[in-house]
């Protein structure tokens, strides 16, 4: 069992560079910008032991004028290729792991986060 939490997007729609880069400092990605994500679907892993709940497609402020070059561009690091492997071995027990033709994605058990808690006090009651 893994000692970090996860990054769980609490959105639906593709991820922007802007948040993700903002998202960096929590801890490791696991996806690229740009990419469709949804709801309950696990985008990182958080650096605390907790869940997070993040917001991965927030777009910047924009201005009603142009800033001199300034935050423009963001330079994201590699996210982590997570490969079929990799993804069965780090999955904790409430998570699964999709597999389509073109990815292997990590997901909550329970996509909405109100059964997502309701389920896990559940669990701990038994």
């Amino acid at each position: 069992a893994r000692r970090t939490g996860v990054m769980i997007s609490m959105e639906t729609g593709k991820a922007s560079p802007y948040a993700l880069f903002n998202l960096e400092e929590r801890g490791l990605m696991f996806i690229p910008s740009g990419v469709p994500v949804y709801q309950g679907m696990i985008i990182g892993e958080n650096a605390k032991p907790s869940d997070l709940e993040v917001n991965p497609l927030k777009a910047k402020q924009l201005t009603n004028f142009r800033a001199s070059g300034k935050d423009e561009s963001v330079t994201l690091t590699t996210p982590v290729d997570m490969t079929l492997e990799k993804a069965l071995a780090y999955i904790a027990d409430d998570e699964l792991v999709e597999v389509t033709p073109k990815a292997v994605r990590l997901r909550k058990r329970y996509l909405d986060p109100h059964e997502r808690k309701r389920q896990s006090r559940k669990a701990a009651a038994e």
